[in-house]
């Protein structure tokens, strides 16, 4: 079958390139480790650093080659890696530490920007593992760059583990402790997910799901300025006509991330798994998905109507994507991480982008509470609650949804954390201190799942 192949669309696609932020967010390719499995601490480090140097040597040099030929910016080359605690299941904390430090170093080596998948699956219940590893995140954030932590406490089918949840307030907590001095930039590397998805190319939630064959290659595609452009030509027109204008310009971002994906796939020899696509903002300005809901009508993001907006943007990219390619998956719809984006800053500074409407942001697109920096005050509870609320969000609604919050050690409501780069800066966000959730957090146990889990 002959392609024709149309001038008005390539220059178009240049200018999404050059003009409107448009890029491959992520090539993330998910590595196996379930063949590395030992219980010397020592042998397992090994293990994991030969087997993920050996899959991904040649990612690095592949992308840069696909960047050359295309013209296509691949902004971060990344591995996924098998939930530490299933393939180092017998370790004590400190063998973790010491896995955690191999896969920093076989990412330093291999010259990836993030490697993720150092985390547990306990929405049911906690192995002895998965307690160790908990145990080992903060120390393993703390003394590694690019290891990135995920742990899953909730799903639609099994409820919310809330031993858990209240384990992973501590944690945050820890974690934020030991990188103070960094401005606790090990709570950036770590997330708490209700409804994971296996096959998430983006940081820090990606693992390598054990559905999953033994290598495979994700794709994520980010472009919410050349959505905003799109929307820019057609300043009256009504919401039924935004969905339609976000929809076909989605289609075009996925069939990038569609060819990208193709060809990383071919020149790797390994399988193609999904394209994720996301749009995941940068703090770059005409990057943000806080101006395409303000470009669709609202004076700021936070302002009432953000919600809906928000729901018209998400289910919009996901039928323009789904349309692009069969193989769509991961996280796919409009990620809101306030310190990423530069009109989601502007919003929380100026105080009209308040937590309590990230909360119900979260119930319609595609993640959750991402990158919000939080009063270093704030104790392990408050951010169990958190966690919690979020996770409820998500298993009632048979959705992913997450929380990566920073508790910035030493600071206050009203001031700023600033990471740079990719990670961005942003107001330290109001919460609420004067009361405690204490008691409700302390009961643990486990919230039942809900009726819609018994779908069989």
């Amino acid at each position: 079958m002959s392609t024709m192949i149309n001038t008005g669309d390539i220059l178009e696609t240049i200018n999404m390139i050059r003009e409107e932020n448009l890029d491959i967010r992520t090539v993330t390719m998910g590595i196996s480790l379930l063949d590395c499995c030992s219980d010397d601490s020592k042998r397992f480090a090994d293990l994991i650093y030969d087997k993920v140097t050996r899959s991904a040597e040649r990612l690095v040099p592949v992308c840069m080659e696909i960047e050359k030929e295309y013209g296509i910016p691949i902004i971060n080359k990344r591995v996924s890696v098998t939930p530490i605690s299933i393939a180092g299941g017998a370790l004590k904390p400190d063998g973790f530490v010491l896995a955690a430090k191999a896969l920093d170093r076989a990412a330093q080596t291999l010259g990836i920007n993030f490697i993720g998948g150092f985390g547990a699956l306990v929405q049911k219940g906690m192995t002895v593992g998965d307690r160790n590893i908990i145990e080992a995140i903060p120390e393993a954030l703390a003394s590694t760059e690019m290891v990135c932590s995920s742990v899953n406490v909730a799903s639609t089918k099994a409820g919310i583990n809330m031993d858990a949840v209240k384990l992973m307030g501590s944690t945050v907590r820890r974690a934020a402790e030991l990188t103070a001095d960094r401005d606790a930039i090990g709570c950036a590397k770590l997330v708490v997910f209700s409804n994971v998805p296996e096959d998430n190319p983006f940081m820090a939630g990606a693992f390598h799901g054990v559905g999953e064959p033994d290598c495979v290659v994700h794709v994520g595609v980010s472009g919410p300025g050349v959505v905003q452009a799109a929307l820019k030509k057609y300043p009256n027109v009504d919401l039924g006509s935004v969905a339609e204008i976000v929809k076909r310009t989605a289609f075009k971002i996925t069939r990038m991330g569609q060819l990208v994906g193709t060809e990383a796939s071919k020149r790797l020899g390994v399988p193609f798994g999904i394209v994720d696509l996301s749009l995941a903002p940068t703090p770059a300005v005409g990057d943000s998905v806080a101006h395409i809901l303000e470009e669709m009508g609202l004076e700021t993001c936070g302002i009432h109507g953000t919600t809906a907006a928000l729901a018209l943007l998400n289910d919009a990219v996901k039928k323009g994507g789904v349309m692009a390619s069969s193989s769509v998956g991961g996280l796919s719809g409009a990620f809101i991480p306030v310190t990423e984006d530069a009109g989601m800053i502007n919003a929380a500074r100026s105080g009209e982008l308040l937590l309590e409407k990230l909360e119900a942001m979260t119930a319609v697109c595609s993640v959750g509470l991402d990158m919000i920096a939080i009063p270093g005050e704030t104790p392990a509870e408050v951010i169990s609650a958190i966690i919690a609320d979020e996770a409820a969000i998500g298993m009632v609604n048979s959705k992913t949804t997450a929380v990566r919050v920073i508790p910035a050690i030493g600071k206050k409501a009203g001031e700023e954390l600033n990471f740079g780069g990719l990670l961005g800066s942003g107001p330290i966000m109001k919460v609420h201190l004067d009361k405690s959730p204490k008691k409700f957090i302390d009961r643990a146990g486990r919230i039942p799942a809900p009726l819609q889990s018994l779908k069989n």
